[in-house]
């Protein structure tokens, strides 16, 4: 057992996992989307991405543009919700949360591709 690539997996997962618990809801419902989870998210992508950093296999360069654009859509959205809550002052409304519930739902379609390309090089290793 590697364990460089549990390592990997398990925080390729665990953001995963965390930005399908902050989208899962009605998007435009405030109470449903927790803050912290987006940013925990944030911050566990920011991890994966750096865990790929390095990696000069042809699957390593796609997991690494798959992290790459899951940071830049929850950095958007956490950027919005920042600046709508701390920056403008308003409170959260139900467009700017319709945003960055939208934002998130890109970051993870990204996760989802990089889990399956996490799947694919395992399938593919053991044979």
């Amino acid at each position: 057992m590697n364990l460089e690539k549990v390592i990997f997996g398990f925080f390729v997962i665990l953001a995963c996992t965390l930005n399908t618990g902050f989208f899962i809801g009605e998007i435009d419902v405030i109470y449903q989307h927790n803050a912290t989870e987006l940013f925990l998210a944030l911050g566990i992508s920011v991890v994966v991405m750096v865990l790929k950093l390095g990696d000069r296999t042809q699957i390593g360069a796609l997991q690494l543009a798959t992290s790459l654009a899951v940071v830049l859509q929850l950095i958007l959205s956490c950027f919005v919700w920042v600046w709508q809550t701390q920056v403008s002052g308003q409170p959260m409304d139900a467009e700017t949360m319709s945003t960055i519930v939208s934002l998130s739902g890109g970051a993870l379609l990204a996760n989802v591709i990089s889990v399956i390309l996490l799947i694919g090089e395992t399938l593919r290793q053991t044979r």
